[in-house]
């Protein structure tokens, strides 16, 4: 019996892309195809994910025909309320086998597994998400291990199914590691690291592939199922580049985002000064930010990349859009313990605007530059080149001291400014930073503040 899977992973809400990706997938599904994501396709990055509580992506994927996606960290990324609300509303299974809510307790909606019947081939689908350690627990999940569940779903499954398929979102290597210690699985697709595969590859025995990111790519299996065996016929990633958008999606996303702007553009409060924004240069808005991060941890100096920020804001009316619009990384507060010599290396790189302009992708980065580092509670003086002398509430700056820093994951990981990564006793915030940005933009106080300059030219 023949099998097709069509199949994507990491779409990270590049919708555009995406809508090439259904043309052809309109183009080459048949009676015999099955069309599957393998999670992180729900990136809240995304206005119209946070304006209709995740239902868009729901129904762009109903609207491009998928069976079923599993949940990646981009879909607990909003909270698990949010990805309980796309689970129950979803017509299509959404699978995890080993998210939970804390205390090991079943999400609504979300299913381990379920069993496709397509022209009397029974698939059983079995749905994995990765362990990020604290970030799920201050997320509101636990997760199992996934060679235990995985095994359990297979057994209770047993004599139910014809063709075993692991949609996986726990990257390459723990794909390996399933295929060298499961039996009873003879497909994985997977997703999380972004991986985009020249052909499939067979690890004991088991057909793994996984299909780049971004919506560039769709993947095609092609399947020979016997009472026996299951044979790979043939295994290729299409890039759609050439592809036309599919008017059907798009006219979803358009509706979709009509309907989250006219929720998200209600007033929260008014700003009375303009608070601008640059990559390079020091700008209010991002002191503003390291300001309230220092605030919120209690920490002796703040330090945040302008980059997380997407630009300035008017004085007027601000609201949740824009905020959005402003910092839509999933990045938390974070504070951590670092020594003086390693701050000043991270600082004089800031000095050097190639640095600032750098790309800053990262882990949870959702910008585009790395940009410069602003501080809370500290003065650096400087040439233009190079830094002479750093203050920290009025002291100078020793090399050897430790000092509690409030910033963000990002930085924390030591990305862009790899300096910062020689850190110990981090902790983060539940919140987001635009959570944190919200918060201090209403009051006055630290506005006012965010103009003193913090970097002085000697």
């Amino acid at each position: 019996m023949k099998l097709n899977i069509l199949h994507t992973n990491d779409i990270h809400s590049n919708f555009e892309n995406f809508s090439k990706i259904v043309s052809k997938i309109k183009e080459l599904k048949d009676e015999d195809t099955i069309i599957l994501d393998a999670g992180d396709f729900a990136d809240f990055k995304r206005m119209e994910l946070q304006g209709t509580d995740g239902i868009a992506a729901l129904e762009l994927l109903e609207g491009a025909g998928y069976d079923a996606i599993t949940i990646g960290n981009n879909e607990t990324f909003n909270g698990i309320d949010t990805l309980k609300n796309m689970a129950t509303n979803s017509k299509l299974p959404f699978l995890s086998s080993n998210v939970y809510g804390l205390g090991f307790k079943e999400i609504d909606g979300v299913k381990k597994s379920f069993i496709l019947n397509r022209n009397g081939l029974r698939i059983l689908i079995i749905g994995a998400s990765p362990d990020l350690g604290v970030f799920n627990e201050i997320g509101g999940l636990a997760i199992k291990d996934y060679i235990e569940v995985i095994k359990e779903e297979i057994a209770s499954n047993s004599g139910k199914y014809d063709l075993c398929i692991v949609l996986s979102h726990l990257g390459m290597d723990k794909d390996k590691n399933i295929a060298e210690q499961i039996d009873g699985i003879h497909v994985i697709i997977g997703g999380h690291f972004h991986i985009l595969m020249e052909e499939p590859e067979i690890v004991n025995g088991k057909i793994i592939f996984t299909s780049g990111a971004y919506g560039e790519n769709l993947g095609l299996l092609k399947l020979e199922v016997g009472e026996d065996k299951v044979q790979l016929v043939e295994g290729k990633n299409i890039n759609i580049q050439h592809c036309e958008p599919c008017d059907d999606i798009m006219d979803i996303l358009k509706e979709n985002k009509e309907k989250a702007i006219d929720k998200l553009s209600k007033p929260i409060y008014e700003l009375e000064s303009d608070l601008w924004h640059d990559v390079v240069e020091e700008n209010p808005i991002t002191n503003l930010l390291a300001d309230a991060l220092t605030d919120v941890l209690k920490s002796d100096i703040g330090i945040i990349n302008s980059g997380v920020i997407n630009g300035g804001i008017r004085k007027g009316e601000v609201s949740l859009k824009k905020l959005i619009e402003l910092c839509p990384s999933p990045l938390n507060p974070t504070s951590f313990e670092i020594q003086g010599k390693h701050l000043w290396e991270a600082l004089q790189n800031s000095l050097d605007s190639d640095y600032c302009y750098a790309d800053g992708r990262g882990p949870g980065f959702r910008g585009k530059y790395l940009g410069r580092l602003h501080i809370s509670n500290g003065i650096i003086e400087h040439n233009g080149r190079k830094i002479i002398n750093i203050f920290i509430n009025g002291e100078k700056l020793d090399d050897e001291k430790w000092y509690t820093v409030a910033t963000s994951d990002y930085l924390q990981r030591g990305t862009g400014y790899t300096s910062l990564k020689s850190n110990k006793n981090e902790s983060y915030n539940k919140e987001y930073l635009r959570d944190t940005l919200r918060e201090y933009i209403a009051k006055k106080e630290f506005v006012q503040k965010a103009f003193k300059d913090r970097w002085i030219l000697k």
